[in-house]
């Protein structure tokens, strides 16, 4: 996985490539030539390159991996306050808050915006359930609450469905 300064130094190259090719449309402006239009294309997808790989040298790329957490796949998000993640069926109580964890430090970002005053991302972890065939119900097993301003919050609440748990492990039997 590309780290920032790996973006960085891809930034410096394609800023050098950047001010080769303005020198040639300048240039080709002075000499008249045919692909001089072209080149200012070039030049500006050239730039617009550069300031992208650049945003990207300036935020951590990297996924937090905390000890004991599962794989899970986001459901929904809105793109503001609440989010649904999927778990496995097979999960207990302490893999369970590890992936709300994780989950919360992953799905953080500073461009998600308050909706109604909340001041808190609700992440919820469910599961679904096959009682018969054709039939499939999603079942709730716990969810975290963190802050929607500060990367690092000391105050999450993380709530684990005991009751739910309980029931999730006799379903499996």
């Amino acid at each position: 996985m590309f780290t920032p300064a790996d973006f960085l130094q891809y930034t410096q190259w394609s800023g050098i490539a950047t001010l080769v090719v303005a020198v040639l449309t300048v240039l080709s402006f002075i000499l008249k030539w045919a692909l001089r239009f072209r080149l200012v294309g070039a030049t500006g997808f050239m730039a617009v390159l550069t300031f992208g790989l650049f945003s990207l040298s300036l935020a951590p790329l990297t996924r937090t991996v905390i000890p004991g957490a599962v794989k899970y796949s986001l459901i929904y998000d809105n793109g503001a306050t609440q989010t649904v993640i999927a778990v496995p069926n097979q999960i207990t109580s302490s893999q369970l808050e590890a992936t709300l964890r994780q989950a919360a430090s992953n799905i953080y970002s500073a461009g998600r915006s308050s909706i109604r005053g909340e001041s808190q991302l609700t992440i919820r972890a469910r599961t679904v359930l096959h009682p018969e065939p054709g039939l499939s119900i999603p079942f709730y097993l716990g969810q975290v609450k963190r802050s929607l301003a500060n990367r690092e919050d000391a105050q999450m609440n993380i709530e684990i469905y005991e009751d739910k748990l309980a029931q999730l492990s006799t379903a499996n039997s």
